[in-house]
């Protein structure tokens, strides 16, 4: 067999690999949208996936934490996120796909900071105006390529 055939092999292989154990979003309750409101307690800027902690109440009104996974910094980066986006004690509100087993937590869809400033696209797409429509399709014309 050809030496630089089996090279190239070799490379694919390993470039690959990364995709192979990227792990679904199927923990997530993709029919559900749900919004909360907290204080940031963590946030993790980082690969493979930004995370988010906030305290929150829970139903019965008990301040709990709640977890909330991202994107990859490149696609949080072209939503309008930062690595100094929010820091510690800043309020926010998330809108979210919660997790199938009911945990605290959930896929993070959007948030409002509490300077005004709203990032990531709306998770109910139904809920949007022409002009919101407007502004997700000029944004993502301007998205660097990847």
């Amino acid at each position: 067999m050809n030496v630089k055939a089996i090279m190239l092999a070799g490379i694919a292989v390993i470039v690959a690999a990364p995709a192979f154990a990227h792990h679904s979003f199927a923990m997530f309750d993709r029919t559900k949208v749900i919004n909360i409101t907290g204080t940031v307690r963590e946030y993790e800027w980082t690969n493979p996936h930004v995370w988010i902690h906030i305290n929150a109440p829970d139903e019965k009104g008990a301040m709990r934490e709640w977890g909330f996974e991202m994107q990859a910094i490149a696609q949080d980066y072209a939503a309008g996120w930062r690595a100094d986006s929010v820091k510690p004690g800043d309020k926010i509100s998330i809108e979210y796909h919660p997790l199938k087993d009911g945990a605290r937590g959930g896929q993070l869809m959007s948030a409002d900071l509490s300077s005004g400033q709203h990032l990531g696209p709306p998770a109910n797409p139904r809920n949007l105006t022409d002009e919101d429509r407007a502004k997700a399709n000029a944004t993502a014309q301007r998205r660097p390529a990847q």
